[in-house]
């Protein structure tokens, strides 16, 4: 071993805990199985189709439409359309990390890591709800209303997808064989 190796091993600390994967084979197949379905290749067509609809039309009509409506509703429709769009931009990240787990341009392990998730919207205070928004539909753009339903509607499925085919990752952890030889490592590593 040379010192540049013994140096490297010198920075490992015995209770750092070691990152084994824990996903159950069973897992493992049924989340390739999905990559490979005919759903995942509709809703992937979905949410690329519908990231193209959001883009054409707040490119197109929605700067015109935006341009028609009072100032309150002006900052409502602009606060909607970030929204919209930072909602699909996850929905379509999370898709082509699918597509490139199923075309084998990315590893399980890497698919699987938590930067990948997605989890349910949270709302701050400035954020308006949905029903709140058809209180003021009549001053908004229908089409933003429609995108903005059709898209909620797709990022829950997605996240539910999310949760359903990753979910096992997270409610394993505190409690997996890694975590259990990370502490015999610990133990053993104190006493040498």
């Amino acid at each position: 071993m040379t010192a540049g190796q013994s140096q490297d091993i010198s920075k490992l600390s015995p209770r750092q805990p070691i990152a084994l994967d824990t996903l159950t084979p069973q897992a493992e197949a049924r989340l390739m199985e999905f990559t490979r379905s005919e759903l995942f290749a509709k809703t992937f067509r979905e949410g690329m189709d519908m990231v193209e609809e959001t883009a054409a039309y707040l490119d197109g009509p929605g700067r015109h439409d935006s341009k028609k409506l009072g100032r309150d509703d002006a900052l409502t429709y602009a606060s909607q359309s970030m929204r919209l769009t930072t909602r699909l931009m996850q929905v379509a990240s999370w898709l082509l990390v699918q597509r490139a787990l199923k075309e084998d341009e990315m590893g399980l392990s890497e698919a699987r890591a938590e930067k990948y998730r997605l989890v349910p919207e949270t709302k701050s205070e400035d954020d308006v709800s949905f029903s709140e928004l058809a209180q003021a539909a009549y001053t908004l753009p229908s089409r933003l209303l429609d995108l903005l339903a059709r898209s909620e509607a797709l990022y829950e499925r997605i996240t539910r997808l999310d949760r359903s085919l990753y979910g096992t990752i997270a409610a394993q952890q505190g409690n997996t064989v890694a975590d259990q030889l990370n502490r015999l490592e610990a133990a053993f590593g104190q006493n040498s």
